[in-house]
């Protein structure tokens, strides 16, 4: 059976922006994460072996967030590469990252970028 498991509205305080003052002050971001997965039967048995373990997929967006990076994008398909790697029932992912005011010149409460990868 195929489903989704999500964690949604995830909080970091990372450094990740194109200028210096971005990678060395940090800024706030949120994270979304969704997988598409296969659920082998065991799930349905209460066994967590047979689904996606979303305090696992949170140590990887923390990991990936940690590094500093100048573009989101580089950010999210880290998580992405990250999340197929350690499940192999994972058959796609999709992960949003949005940073808060972001320096564009004008009021703007955040940017997203969003990142999809298949297997």
């Amino acid at each position: 059976m195929t489903g989704k498991v999500a964690l949604e509205g995830l909080e970091f305080h990372a450094y990740h922006g194109v200028y210096a003052h971005e990678r060395s002050s940090g800024n706030k971001f949120e994270v979304d994460i969704v997988v598409d997965t296969e659920f082998l039967d065991s799930a349905f048995q209460d066994d967590l072996s047979g689904t996606i373990n979303y305090e696992t997929l949170y140590s990887i967006v923390k990991e990936e967030m940690a590094k500093p990076s100048k573009l989101l994008e580089t950010v999210g398909h880290a998580i992405a590469q990250q999340t197929l790697k350690e499940f192999s029932e994972a058959k796609s992912i999709e992960v949003r990252i949005s940073k808060f005011n972001p320096p564009i010149g004008g009021v703007c409460k955040k940017a997203t970028v969003s990142v999809n990868k298949v297997r």
